[in-house]
């Protein structure tokens, strides 16, 4: 006997992709993620291939992924997604120090974000 095959976490219709060690805070990651939300998978590509924040490059990967995984994974139409979901969330957080004058040092947060896309296949209507 093989190994179990888990339960999907989406639903039949859906792919998702997650990207984990992001560098940078929650708060940046998720306005990136507020102009894919709800837009097809093509559109969002082309938003954030030529988005400023530079946040837009990791969440290009995920989605990018997220796009193949439905394509090579699941046999979805890439011609019909649609984002479905782009939640962030946060992770780990480097500490450093920095030193600072009088012989005092003050802490220094690098933090990492997390971002799961779901792209899900539209029936057109």
């Amino acid at each position: 006997m093989g190994k179990q095959k888990s339960p999907r976490k989406v639903g039949d219709n859906e792919a998702l992709s997650v990207g984990t060690q992001i560098r940078g805070s929650a708060q940046k990651l998720n306005l990136v993620a507020a102009l894919i939300r709800g837009r097809k998978a093509e559109d969002a590509l082309n938003i954030l291939t030529f988005s400023k924040k530079a946040m837009a490059v990791d969440v290009r990967k995920v989605l990018a992924s997220a796009i193949a995984n439905a394509e090579n994974n699941h046999n979805l139409d890439v011609d019909a997604l649609v984002v479905a979901e782009a939640s962030v969330g946060k992770s780990i957080s480097m500490k450093r120090f920095a030193t600072r004058a009088r012989g005092r040092s003050s802490r220094i947060v690098k933090p990492f974000s997390r971002v799961r896309i779901v792209v899900r296949e539209q029936q057109e209507a």
